[in-house]
């Protein structure tokens, strides 16, 4: 299966330079490109540690780089791959200034039109070479054409070691295709202000940040990089989390992000987030992007992106801290923190199933 490493090279403690080292894709060797990225001050949390959304960029372009040169691995139609989904993705650690981080890229199932990418984070500690798995991810990818942006391209079958391997990566593929539809299906909210909210409600911590989309937050196809749109969410979720609680917030997990629509150059976009539930040590927000088309486009506003960031409250020593109660006032707002509930409560048993098979074996 296609496999690539992303090193990233550590600069004295206070920052750190990205190196993109190739791999294979698809049975084809690849030149290895070599460009250099310093994580400046501004790409840290208030903790000092690497910013969430800054790891969930990295992820995004390390599945771009190895997508789009599979995708481009035989003769045909030149593309670039576009990022369709993200599946759930847990922080399992904080990376911290000063270390080195290695993504790693691997594709491990392709349809006809979508590739999935799997991208493992781990940091390195220089000064102790301490070692650490920081996040997990999956991707899925489509090719478009360089030429006409609206056509999907086939891809490039890749060769599995097992047939259970494909079986497995089919069923992956039908699921993320139905969730995606279902998700589609139920995107008609829209944030509104709330006047004089009431602390721990939703409207007091609800949040949005609008962005111009500017040539360097696109690809070569004229739409937003994946990995800007997540950071920005993170941003966002961040903020809410920490209007929230007044504490200091670190991201834990993030569900399936999925990427409805395309977001054009010139665009508006609002990204906007929300309380949807909390637990005793965590909190749930939904987050969703809505672009107006701002040049040269008659089209309306349209819901391009829409995933649910939980966060988990510290203190200064780094250690947990109990979340406000979150206060539902509103039927939708109390039937959301019952579905909220739920998601938390099937994530809680699928990791406890987890840790007692990891105990058997």
């Amino acid at each position: 299966m296609a496999r690539q490493l992303i090193r990233a090279i550590a600069v004295p403690l206070g920052g750190c330079t990205g190196t993109w080292a190739g791999g294979t894709a698809g049975g084809c060797e690849f030149p290895c490109p070599s460009p250099g990225r310093i994580m400046r001050p501004d790409d840290a949390n208030v903790a000092g540690n690497v910013h969430g959304g800054t790891i969930l960029k990295m992820i995004e372009e390390a599945g771009a780089i190895i997508s789009t040169r599979h995708c481009n691995s035989q003769a045909g139609e030149p593309c670039v791959a576009a990022l369709a989904r993200v599946e759930r993705t847990d922080f399992l650690s904080p990376v911290c200034i000063g270390e080195v981080a290695n993504v790693s890229a691997e594709i491990t199932y392709t349809s006809r039109h979508s590739v999935e990418v799997q991208v493992n984070v781990m940091s390195e500690n220089i000064l102790t070479g301490a070692k650490k798995v920081t996040n997990k991810a999956t991707l899925w990818y489509v090719p478009l054409s360089l030429k006409n942006v609206n056509k999907v391209l086939e891809v490039p079958p890749i060769q599995y070691a097992r047939k259970e391997q494909e079986d497995e990566g089919k069923k992956r593929y039908e699921e993320q295709k139905l969730d995606r539809l279902e998700t589609k299906q139920r995107n008609g909210d829209v944030i509104f202000p709330v006047i004089n909210p009431e602390p721990h409600t939703v409207g007091y911590s609800q949040s949005s940040l609008i962005h111009l989309v500017g040539p360097s937050d696109c690809t070569l196809l004229g739409f937003v990089h994946g990995g800007v749109t997540m950071k920005l969410m993170d941003e966002v979720a961040g903020i809410v989390a920490a209007r929230h609680c007044k504490t200091n917030i670190v991201t834990a997990s993030v569900d399936a992000i999925n990427f409805h629509e395309k977001i054009k150059k010139g665009s508006v976009i609002t990204i906007s987030g929300r309380m949807t539930f909390t637990s005793n040590k965590s909190m749930e927000i939904e987050v969703f992007v809505d672009a107006d088309p701002f040049v040269d486009e008659p089209r309306e506003r349209y819901r391009a992106v829409s995933a649910f960031f939980t966060y988990v409250s510290l203190s200064k020593e780094g250690k947990p801290l109990p979340v406000p109660q979150l206060l539902t006032e509103t039927e939708d707002e109390k039937r959301r923190f019952e579905e909220g509930k739920g998601r938390y409560l099937q994530t809680k048993a699928k990791r406890q199933a987890q840790m007692q098979q990891a105990a058997r074996q």
